[in-house]
Parts: C-alpha cells; sequence; structure tokens
C-alpha cells in the first residue's frame, strides 16, 4: 500500500467559467509516466451520458460538453489547488441530474430524499496521497448543503479495489469524513452524509 506524504494547504474553488483553463490544464496534464490521462477522454461526462453516445463523444465530444456545463454558470464540479495550479477536481450535484446513475440497478436510489451525489474524484498523480481528496469530499459537502441538499450521496469502492473503479472514491476515506453505508452493492457501497445547511 502507498503511504501518506505530508499534507498540503488546498484551497477548492467551484468550476466557473474563468477557471475553465484551469480544467483543462488538470484533465489533460500527464502524469510521471506521460501518456494521455482519462480525464482528457472522459471529461467527466460518464454519469451523464449512456450507451454508444459515450464513447462516440469521447474526447473532444465530451470536452465540449463539459465546456458548456461550466461556462453555464451551474458550477458542475469542485477544483482542489495547491500553490495556484488546480491538482484536483471532483463532480457534485442532484442525484436526478445523473442519467447513468439513476438508471443503474446497482446504485440505485435508497429512497425519496433528494440527494446531491459525489459521483467522480480525479487528483492528479504528482498529488495523490496529500489530503486533496479528502478537500475535496469537505467542499462538496459544504456545496451541497448551500444548494439546500439535506445529505451527500457517494458511491464507495473497498480500499485496494482495483484503480478503474476508484473515480468514485475508497470507502476509508469517506467513513473518516463522516460518511455512513446506506447500501453494499457488487462493486460500490452508498454511503451518505447528513448536512447542516449554513446559517
Amino acid at each position: 500500500m502507498a503511504r501518506a506524504r505530508d499534507p498540503v494547504a488546498v484551497d477548492v474553488r467551484p468550476a466557473t467559467a474563468r477557471r475553465w483553463r484551469d480544467v483543462v490544464s488538470l484533465f489533460e496534464r500527464p502524469g510521471p509516466r506521460g501518456g494521455t490521462p482519462i480525464p482528457a477522454g472522459c471529461w467527466c461526462q460518464y454519469w451523464l451520458v449512456r450507451g454508444k453516445a459515450y464513447g462516440a463523444g469521447w474526447g473532444d465530444g465530451h470536452r465540449a460538453r463539459l465546456e458548456e456545463q461550466v461556462r453555464s454558470g451551474s458550477q458542475p464540479g469542485l477544483l482542489a489547488y495547491v500553490d495556484g495550479e488546480a491538482v484536483g477536481w471532483c463532480r457534485v450535484g442532484p442525484r436526478t441530474s445523473f442519467d447513468r446513475l439513476e438508471s443503474s440497478p446497482s446504485v440505485a436510489a435508497v429512497d425519496d430524499v433528494p440527494v446531491w451525489s459525489l459521483v467522480c474524484l480525479y487528483v492528479h498523480p504528482a498529488a495523490k496521497r496529500r489530503g486533496v481528496a479528502s478537500a475535496l469530499v469537505e467542499a462538496a459537502c459544504d456545496h451541497a448543503a448551500a444548494n439546500g441538499a439535506p445529505c451527500l450521496e457517494g458511491y464507495a469502492v473497498p480500499a485496494g479495489h482495483a484503480n478503474i473503479d476508484a473515480y468514485t472514491g475508497y470507502l476509508p476515506m469517506f467513513l473518516r469524513a463522516g460518511f455512513e453505508p446506506v447500501r453494499e452493492g457488487p462493486r460500490r457501497t452508498i454511503v451518505r452524509r447528513r448536512l447542516r445547511r449554513p446559517r
């Protein structure tokens, strides 16, 4: 298991039109081993686009969709900065806004509570194990609460699970952040944290 590194000061901000270039920089920045990062193909559209349309949009199509979402002012995600550089991203919004999530039998809705969902966490490899993902989770809770969500829901994979599925976050991280398991599934455990609206 990889060891944690020294934590860093993380500043989390909403993904707005003026931060679009930061989104692009993060998603297209190669890791230490080089190559094209997965975010540069998906552009965080997996939970929004189903079927053949997802494969057809890979790359430029999905990038255009995310740019439209960011520039619309809807703040579809949050960016984490360290020393002024974007090093992490999370996608958060009402569960009902994610078409693939709503139609998935493996993470079907637990009840009719109007939860918000945290469906994607991406931390650049150079910044991993330094508290960036945890900072994004806390900021996602604050963001959801500020928008009236009664609780935030996540879709956690077990510690040590295949990295290909880990973009929804690991279970131990959610548990440390005060989330509670509400339903275990074959690949992911649905976890929730109750939120308090800011005064």
